[in-house]
């Protein structure tokens, strides 16, 4: 039998969120990207080693830093990072970093968090913590 036959199976999730920033700046993108990692690894009980990748976009408006740099200063050095502009969309909301995480958990989980902060909220009301009177 060999290594990895016997390793318990693993369980793919995928978590998503956004936040927005005030202003294009490298460190309030940072300082933002940091809050929304934290706040997705705090409400999911996620290690880094549990990330498996992170695919972050950024709307056009913001040009100034890569979102991945946050996430190797938080520790997620073995995960892949990928960052991408979005397509500029009329009404839009503007200054927003988007991120989809993969992480593997040992065993499934049905209560998955999706973190919505700062003016993201507007993109999914159900998902703010706690939830937006009539989402």
């Amino acid at each position: 039998m060999s290594d990895r036959s016997a390793r318990r199976p693993r369980h793919l999730h995928a978590i998503r969120g956004a936040i927005t920033v005030e202003r294009d700046e490298s460190a309030m993108l940072l300082a933002a990207t940091r809050e929304l990692l934290t706040a997705i690894a705090d409400r999911n009980a996620m290690q880094p080693h549990e990330i498996v990748s992170a695919i972050f976009t950024l709307t056009p408006d913001l040009v100034s830093e890569f979102p991945a740099l946050a996430a190797r200063q938080l520790g997620w050095t073995d995960a892949a990072l990928l960052c991408t502009m979005e397509i500029p969309v009329p009404k839009a909301l503007a200054r927003t970093i988007r991120v989809l995480i993969h992480a593997e958990f040992d065993e499934p989980r049905t209560d998955v968090s999706h973190v919505y902060l700062g003016a993201a909220v507007a993109l999914r009301p159900d998902r703010a913590n706690p939830p937006l009177p009539n989402a």
